[in-house]
């Protein structure tokens, strides 16, 4: 099981586009921490890091964890996220 310490996460809208847009790239076992920023899975760990980048969700140790630009985008899958419960 490999893990993801993030940042953005804010919310259960979140916790389901993550979840969804791993599962689509054939990661298995998801679990989203929101309260700890934290994803578990099982599956190709770089695949998952450049999915959730890309998503608004960068490692929480990484540059891009401090791109305003993240934050925006990870507001709006947050947004879409919230629809599809």
């Amino acid at each position: 099981m490999s893990k993801i310490h993030l940042v953005n996460i804010k919310c259960g809208g979140c916790e389901q586009g993550i979840i969804s847009a791993l599962q689509k790239q054939g990661l298995k076992n998801i679990k989203v921490d929101v309260a700890n920023q934290l994803v578990e899975f099982e599956g190709d760990y770089e695949v998952a890091k450049k999915v959730l980048t890309k998503l608004g969700y960068p490692e929480a140790t990484s540059q891009q964890a401090k791109s305003l630009g993240k934050k925006a985008k990870s507001y709006l899958t947050c947004m879409i996220g919230r629809t599809k419960k």
